[in-house]
C-alpha cells in the first residue's frame, strides 16, 4: 500500500464536483465513519467521507485513550461483547503498532476477597483474548503493589492496602488513530474531506441513487454528490441525518457525557494505570499515564442536548477529584488540573427508565427504507468490526457488489516497516524530521514542533489552529494554558504553509483563545 499525501483542498473539492457517482459516501469523520471508509475503500469501492468540522472533533478525540475489552462487561456476564472487543484489541495492536501499545492496570485490594475475586475474573479476561492476548495478568504482593504504584493510597475507608492484581489492556492516542485512518483512506484510493457539512440526503428512485447536499463550510459554497450507498456514522448526531432521509424517524440515541481531567505526571509516578472497579455511582474509574501526564476519568451523566463542545460541570470535576483522592496518597485539587475535557457518548436507547451507565456500549446498524445505513453506539476498540458489519450489510442487500472484507489484516498508514521508533507518526517520522523547524519545540508538554505543524497542514488536512493543537497534536488535552501560549506561532506557520495572511492569523488566535478557555478551571 503506497503512502499518499492528500491533495490540496481545491483539488479535493474539484474531485467532489467532477465525480459523477460514488459507490460509498460516509457521513461523519469519527471512529466509526473513518473505519467504514477504510473498509469500503479497501474493498475497491469508490469512497468519499464527509466530515462537517474536523476528524475526531467530537466524541472520538475525547475517549479514555484505552483499547480494551471492557472489564465491566465481564462482571455483567456479557461474554460475547468482551470476546469481540478483546479480539479487536489484538487486531488493532497488530495493525497499528505505532499508535497502540500494551499498558498494565493495577487493581488495588483493600479487602481480603479482592485479590482472589479480581484475579479469577482477569484470568478469564486473558483466556477470552486467546492468542491475541497482550500479556498475562498476575497477582501482586503488598510489596510489589507499592513498588509498581508508589502513589497508591495505603488505606481506603479505613481498610489497609493488601496488594493487588495487574492485567494488561491497550493504550492509544484516539485523535492520532483517527488521522491515521484518514491517511489510510487516501492510501487506498478514497477521499476524505473535513469542513464539508451534509445539509440534505434524498433518494432518487428512478436512478436508485442517493443525492447528498454538501456545504463547503469555509466558503459557504454548495454542491451535490451522488452515491449508491450512504452511511450515516455521525455518532450522537445520527438522528439529525436520519431525519433528513425520513422526517418520521424516531430518535435512537441517548447521549451521555464523560469527563476527564489531566493532572501532572507526579500523581501517578508509574508506567502502569490504576483501575478503580466500582465508584460510588457504579462506574469504573481509570487513573492513566498518558504522554507524561496523568489522566483521570470518566463520569457518566445523561444529557438531553447535543452541544458540539460539551463542558464539564463542577459536580463532575469534584466527583473525579474526590474519587481520585480516595485512591491516591496525595489528593489532587482543582489547582492541579492542567486540562478538563468532556465528550458525548452515543448510547443506543433502551428502556426509558434505564440510566446511561446501564445502557449498552454495543452498536446498532439500521437499514432505512431508502437504503441509507445508520450505525451508532459502540466504542473505539470495536470500530473495525462495526465498519465491517455496515459494508457487509450493504453487500447483502444488493446495494454494493460483493467484495470481501480484508481489514482484519490491513496495516494502517505508517505501520508497514515501523520499527518501534517514531511514535504515532510511524514511518512518517522521517518525513516530519526533514521539514523546517524540526528542532523548534512550541509546546514542551506535548512535544509539538514547528515541523509537526507544517506536516499537519501539508499532509494531515489541518485547516485551523484548533485542528493542530487539539487533534494533530494533543497539546490542548495535556496543558490548556501551554496550548494557548503556542497559538500565535502555530497560526504563523500554518498561514505560511496554507497561503493565508495576517488577518487570518489574528482571527485564528482569537478563536482559539476563546475556545481553549473552556478547557481550564480558572
Amino acid at each position: 500500500m503506497q503512502s499518499i499525501i492528500p491533495p490540496d483542498r481545491a483539488s479535493l473539492l474539484r474531485e467532489l464536483d467532477q465525480t459523477a457517482l460514488w459507490d460509498v459516501v460516509v457521513i461523519g469523520g469519527g471512529a466509526t465513519g473513518l473505519g467504514t471508509a477504510v473498509d469500503a475503500a479497501s474493498r475497491g469501492y469508490r469512497t468519499l467521507l464527509l466530515e462537517a468540522r474536523d476528524f475526531a472533533k467530537g466524541t472520538s478525540s475525547k475517549a479514555t485513550k484505552l483499547v480494551h475489552g471492557g472489564v465491566r462487561y465481564l462482571a455483567q456476564g456479557n461474554i460475547a461483547l468482551v470476546r469481540e472487543a478483546l479480539r479487536e484489541r489484538g487486531l488493532l495492536a497488530r495493525n497499528a503498532p505505532h499508535v497502540v501499545s500494551a499498558l498494565g492496570f493495577v487493581v488495588p485490594a483493600y479487602r481480603r476477597r479482592d485479590k482472589p475475586y479480581y484475579g479469577a475474573g482477569l484470568k478469564i479476561y486473558d483466556w477470552l483474548a486467546g492468542s491475541l492476548n497482550l500479556a498475562a495478568s498476575r497477582s501482586l504482593s503488598l510489596a510489589e503493589t507499592r513498588a509498581e504504584m508508589p502513589t497508591l493510597a495505603e488505606r481506603l475507608h479505613g481498610r489497609p492496602l493488601r496488594g493487588g492484581t495487574i492485567y494488561y489492556d491497550g493504550q492509544f492516542d484516539d485523535a492520532r488513530l483517527a488521522i491515521t485512518l484518514m491517511r489510510t483512506v487516501f492510501d487506498l484510493g478514497g477521499v476524505a474531506l473535513n469542513n464539508a457539512a451534509v445539509r440534505g440526503v434524498t433518494f432518487d428512485d428512478a436512478a436508485r441513487e442517493h443525492l447528498i447536499a454538501v456545504e463547503e463550510v469555509e466558503t459557504g459554497d454548495r454542491l451535490t454528490v451522488r452515491a449508491r450507498c450512504v452511511v450515516n456514522a455521525t455518532g450522537v448526531w445520527v438522528d439529525a441525518i436520519r431525519a433528513m432521509a425520513d422526517p418520521s424517524a424516531r430518535p435512537i440515541v441517548a447521549p451521555s457525557q464523560g469527563v476527564h481531567l489531566t493532572l501532572p505526571g507526579h500523581f501517578l509516578k508509574s508506567r502502569h494505570a490504576i483501575l478503580v472497579p466500582k465508584t460510588d455511582d457504579g462506574r469504573v474509574l481509570f487513573v492513566v499515564p498518558w504522554h507524561g501526564r496523568t489522566i483521570i476519568g470518566t463520569t457518566d451523566t445523561p444529557r438531553s442536548d447535543l452541544p458540539l463542545e460539551p463542558r464539564a460541570s463542577d459536580e463532575e470535576v469534584d466527583f473525579i477529584l474526590k474519587t481520585a483522592a480516595d485512591y491516591l496518597s496525595v489528593a489532587p485539587t482543582r489547582d492541579d488540573v492542567l486540562s478538563v475535557w468532556a465528550g458525548l457518548r452515543p448510547l443506543v436507547k433502551g428502556d426509558d427508565s434505564a440510566s446511561t451507565a446501564a445502557l449498552s456500549r454495543e452498536h446498532t446498524v439500521e437499514l432505512h427504507s431508502t437504503g441509507m445505513i445508520t450505525v451508532t453506539g459502540g466504542k473505539w476498540t470495536t470500530y473495525r468490526h462495526m465498519a465491517q458489519e455496515v459494508i457487509d450489510l450493504a453487500v447483502a442487500k444488493g446495494i454494493l457488489p460483493a467484495a470481501p472484507c480484508c481489514t482484519d489484516a490491513l496495516p494502517l498508514h505508517g505501520a508497514v516497516g515501523f520499527s518501534g521508533d517514531g511514535g504515532y507518526y510511524g514511518t512518517d517520522e522521517s518525513v516530519v524530521a526533514q521539514l523546517p523547524g524540526a528542532s523548534n519545540v512550541l509546546v514542551e508538554a506535548s512535544g509539538l514542533t514547528e515541523a509537526q505543524v507544517r506536516f499537519a497542514a501539508q499532509a494531515e488536512l489541518a485547516r485551523c489552529v484548533e485542528d493542530v493543537l487539539a487533534r494533530r497534536n494533543r497539546a490542548l488535552f495535556l496543558d490548556a494554558a501551554a496550548a494557548r501560549r503556542a497559538a500565535p506561532e502555530v497560526a504563523r506557520v500554518m498561514a505560511e504553509v496554507l497561503g493565508f495572511g495576517e488577518r487570518w492569523q489574528r482571527e485564528q488566535v482569537e478563536r482559539f483563545e476563546v475556545f481553549a478557555r473552556g478547557w481550564g478551571l480558572g
